[in-house]
């Protein structure tokens, strides 16, 4: 199947990119990396009359570490954030979660901005954003706007962005020294769609979380940063503790059902990666004794 027919336009800078936006609102989609966008069109599922080309806009693309900010511009293909030493030294989280996106040519082409802003709730980057406390920087024809990452997603595909904006930038605050993360996903195979996955950015002092951000995908209509892990900060973990905040993780969590997985399986499924998740992270084998799969 082809896509319908649409006109195209390469935007020239951002602020041509928003001329765009602005003249044809709702009808226009951006175009990035095109991995997201393209195939929904060829199937049919998405029918824009209007394409704005952003692919070429270098102004938006590179990774930047000022004054304990991270800032990725939103055209800086997942491929480079695997290479960016600033990522694998501030935001390794990032960096582990990158290398689960889809398959090393789809990486090549796509983009951390197309992926947030395609907020697919089985992604690994929108999840990375709510455990890391980033920040959304959107521009529209009357400025720029930021948004926090657990305002941003507001649906399956659905994000707080307004038709005439468009998505520039993503800040990060520098992980502080001494902090820990922990990414991990079930999926039928590596590169598929996850079929549950957990993004964890937490800092240890004393064998205690101290802070600990849990975002989950693939585990409702969007990434879902889970208040449970409130729980398991500034205690002693113990097997009562954690059952304790996973039955409030379950009584959190929203799944779909679809081809890959029932809402049980994958409630089951989240349930084994916060355990994996707290043992791994305060590497108390015990706590994940007994526990699968």
């Amino acid at each position: 199947m082809k896509a319908s027919a649409f006109a195209y336009a390469r935007a020239t800078s951002v602020t041509n990119a928003l001329e765009l936006l602005t003249a044809h609102g709702e009808r226009a989609k951006v175009l990035s990396g095109g991995q997201s966008l393209l195939p929904a069109m060829n199937l049919r599922l998405v029918a824009p009359e209007f394409i704005i080309d952003i692919g070429e806009l270098a102004e938006l693309r590179g990774v930047v570490v000022r004054e304990g900010v991270l800032t990725i511009g939103a055209l800086t293909r997942h491929a480079d954030l695997l290479k960016s030493p600033e990522i694998a030294t501030h935001a390794p989280l990032l960096a582990d979660a990158v290398a689960h996106v889809a398959h090393p040519a789809i990486r090549t082409r796509g983009t951390i901005g197309g992926s947030l802003a395609h907020a697919d709730p089985a992604s690994e980057l929108p999840a990375c954003m709510l455990a890391l406390g980033a920040t959304i920087i959107a521009r529209g024809p009357n400025g720029e706007r930021r948004i926090a990452a657990s305002e941003f997603f507001v649906g399956i595909y659905e994000t707080a962005l307004k038709p005439e904006e468009l998505l520039v930038a993503v800040e990060l605050p520098v992980s502080p020294k001494n902090s820990t993360h922990f990414f991990h996903e079930f999926a039928r195979r590596h590169g598929d769609y996850a079929i549950v996955g957990l993004a964890a950015q937490a800092f240890v002092r004393d064998g205690r979380f101290a802070n600990l951000r849990l975002g989950f995908f693939a585990v409702g209509d969007r990434p879902l940063l889970a208040k449970s892990a409130g729980k398991l900060v500034d205690v002693v973990i113990t097997s009562a503790v954690l059952a304790e905040a996973s039955s409030a993780l379950n009584d959190e969590l929203d799944p779909l059902e679809d081809q890959q997985a029932t809402p049980a399986m994958r409630r089951h499924l989240a349930k084994v990666l916060l355990a994996r998740c707290v043992s791994s992270l305060l590497d108390r084998p015990d706590l994940y004794a007994g526990v699968s799969a």
